[in-house]
């Protein structure tokens, strides 16, 4: 019986070891294959973004809104991305001097995806974007973006937007943007450091009806909850100087 018993054991042993053995060589065919979809999907992803056919970025986008969603973006995603935020802005095609590859929308939905990464690579792109674009629509897309992501390192965020509805206050004010604009700043303003220059453009907001009531009444509010708050850090930063 105990020879039985011990031959028994050895092919227990044997098979679970074999099984283990196999169980790792899927593990490792699957990490091989899906290594290689990925890089093929790269390639793919970029050779459609840079692609001159408007469609072809579409699809791009496409493919980019389901590897964000399934969080699975890879660095050549993320370049990808921030190409196609820049697409007829930090990238121009042109012929006879005109520039033939301003897409608005995509540039716009590119920002949108971005600020679903919620990466300092994003953060980035985004504040180029937002200060670089002259489209009311994709300018929107980038600060409610820069607003999702929450990072604001030394003011570099909450500046920029303040830069950015500046000049479409003075070029073109767009209560769509603006509203934006005081969206973002509620979701950072436990992040700032200097608020004067967020205080500023709530002011002007508030005062300037080329904007929709809603608008201008919600400016209004955030400056009050500011004010109560003790508004800008200026008061605390001179204590701590007389100190």
């Amino acid at each position: 019986m105990k020879p039985l018993k011990f031959v028994a054991g050895s092919l227990c042993a044997f098979f679970i070891a074999f099984g283990a053995t196999a169980q790792n060589a899927d593990k490792q065919e699957t990490t091989v294959e899906d290594t290689y979809l990925s890089s093929v999907q790269d390639v793919v992803i970029t050779e459609l973004s840079n692609s001159d056919e408007r469609d072809n970025k579409l699809v791009a986008l496409q493919y980019l809104e389901d590897a964000v969603n399934s969080g699975n973006v890879t660095p050549d995603m993320m370049a990808a991305l921030d190409h196609l935020a820049g697409e007829g802005i930090t990238t121009q095609e042109r012929t006879n001097g005109r520039i033939m590859n301003n897409y608005p929308d995509i540039r716009a939905k590119a920002c949108d995806l971005l600020g679903q990464v919620k990466s300092e690579e994003a953060k980035q792109s985004l504040m180029k974007i937002a200060l670089a674009d002259n489209e009311p629509m994709v300018m929107t897309a980038a600060i409610r973006s820069l607003g999702n992501i929450g990072m604001n390192n030394g003011d570099d965020v909450t500046d920029t937007i303040a830069w950015a509805n500046k000049r479409n206050r003075v070029l073109n004010p767009t209560s769509s943007m603006a509203l934006e604009v005081i969206i973002a700043y509620e979701k950072l303003t436990d992040t700032v450091e200097n608020k004067q220059p967020m205080i500023q453009e709530l002011g002007k907001i508030a005062t300037d009806y080329h904007y929709v009531t809603p608008v201008r009444q919600r400016a209004l509010a955030l400056l009050k909850t500011l004010q109560s708050s003790g508004g800008s850090n200026n008061s605390k930063k001179s204590t701590s100087d007389a100190k």
